[in-house]
């Protein structure tokens, strides 16, 4: 063999070099369309007048470009799987088991930049999904919770105002500030000390009236909903779940068992509850939205700084004087290496406790470092809606923070090493073990949102890990 033939060779051997194998159609595409899209796009009235049973009627028939080989972000084949959770166009809806998952779509995606090569031959029939259980915890849950939220609301119509609440299944006592509507400046000027660039251009916010937590959730309330005593699949249903015979609460998933003592030795009773995934605390919410009839969530990064800020643009709620902080918050200097109680530190202009330090927060924004771009062009009650699992957004700043991540502006993402000591395999969608300054606070906004975005509120972090 001369030598160009063996830097052949050792170029086809090196990492990498071999071609990718091709998408196999009866394989890897039909299961999935079988499974979510055929049922539908089927028979002599298919949605969209759209039929997916043969190659011909797939290319040719109905609305065209549903296919275009070679073309995916000009096929709606693969553009409508990939739309928002809450869209009207999404394929397959929400109510009928989408999104499909991420590699799925992407599964779909190279199939069609392949040449969406398709056998002549193979026609496709509608198949039933396989699956070890069904989950009570799905949209035709959400909309029942919804028509209950809808009902209390008009038993309360009037002007909101500060309540104390109690869980009805555990009978513990939690407390909601009433934040009116406004504008506020969000963001950090340029010209404040230890800024970051994420945290501007400063942009006028507009929000809403909502609630807001007065504390930060604590074990009291969280503990009840993650200890359960009850067997539960890796999602959080109950394997003894009977709809005959369980509520709407019991529907709701909750964590399987921690496999460590999740307070790390710092404290229960009074303390905030910590290292919960934000899967977890948005369960939370409907756990404890289908006790109330009141719609919880978490609130968004604007909605959080808002309230954070109570009526101030100084870099904390108190002024621009670190030296004062240990007044408001804990952090490194005052912490002793642990979380504290809430509510012994002075509150903020509003009355809320312990926004600056303690434990840091979980918004229900995705974290990106250009939020202010993002937002320029509509900032009234901006959301940066999850597409990913990391980063999310958490703001406030935890007992091992530095001054400087207390500030109303300071922003974070999370991160997948927050579960780098869980030993478990997948790890588990409850816990973050390494984070143990990770908490939150609820949010109940005064309008209600529609059933689908109730559903993706409480699932955006779901089908991601």
């Amino acid at each position: 063999m001369n030598f160009r033939s063996l830097v052949a060779l050792s170029v086809c051997l090196l990492p990498g070099t071999l071609a990718a194998a091709e998408v196999d159609f009866v394989k890897e595409i039909a299961p999935i369309l079988e499974m979510n899209c055929v049922s539908c796009h089927s028979g002599d009235e298919p949605d969209g007048d759209y039929t997916l049973s043969t190659k011909e009627m797939a290319f040719d028939s109905g609305s065209g470009g549903a296919i275009d080989p070679g073309n995916p972000d000009d096929s709606m084949l693969y553009t409508m799987t990939i739309v928002e959770r809450t869209d009207d166009e999404l394929m397959p809806p929400l109510r009928a088991g989408g999104p499909l998952s991420k590699n799925e779509t992407e599964l779909l995606k190279k199939w069609i930049e392949e040449g969406a090569n398709w056998p002549d031959e193979v026609k496709l029939t509608a198949k039933v999904k396989k699956a070890t259980h069904i989950s009570p915890d799905d949209f035709e849950l959400v909309k029942k919770l919804h028509a209950k939220i809808v009902a209390q609301a008009e038993k309360e119509k009037g002007d909101a105002a500060n309540y104390k609440n109690t869980i009805p299944v555990t009978e513990v006592d939690y407390q909601m500030i009433a934040v009116p509507g406004g504008e506020f400046l969000m963001g950090s000027p340029e010209t404040e000390e230890f800024r970051k660039p994420e945290e501007g251009p400063q942009t006028k916010v507009t929000l809403d009236p909502f609630w807001i937590g007065k504390y930060e959730v604590t074990w009291d309330e969280y503990e009840p909903f993650m200890i359960t005593q009850v067997d539960r699949y890796k999602d959080g249903s109950r394997k003894d779940y009977k709809s005959d015979e369980h509520t709407i609460v019991d529907a709701v998933s909750q964590p399987t068992p921690p496999y460590t003592e999740m307070s790390f030795g710092m404290g229960q009773h009074g303390y905030p509850a910590i290292s919960m995934t934000q899967h977890a605390a948005n369960k939370y919410c409907q756990w404890l939205s289908a006790q109330t009839g009141h719609f919880y969530r978490l609130p968004t990064e604007a909605e959080w700084e808002y309230a954070c800020r109570a009526g101030t643009n100084t870099a904390y709620s108190f002024g621009d004087d670190p030296d004062k902080l240990t007044e408001y918050g804990w952090f490194y200097d005052n912490a002793n290496e642990k979380y504290q109680k809430v509510g012994l530190k002075k509150p903020n202009p509003w009355g809320l406790y312990d926004m600056h330090g303690n434990v840091m927060e979980w918004t229900a924004d995705q974290y990106v470092p250009d939020y202010f771009k993002q937002i320029a062009g509509d900032p009234n009650n901006p959301y940066i809606k999850p597409i990913t699992l990391y980063p999310r957004s958490v703001r406030g700043g935890g007992w091992d923070d530095d001054p400087d991540r207390l500030r109303s502006a300071a922003r974070r993402g999370s991160d997948a090493l927050w579960k780098q000591q869980d030993p478990q395999l997948p790890k588990s969608v409850w816990y973050h073990t390494n984070a143990q300054q990770l908490g939150f606070r609820i949010v109940r906004p005064k309008k209600i949102p529609s059933p689908e975005e109730m559903y993706f509120y409480w699932n955006s972090a779901k089908d991601v890990y």
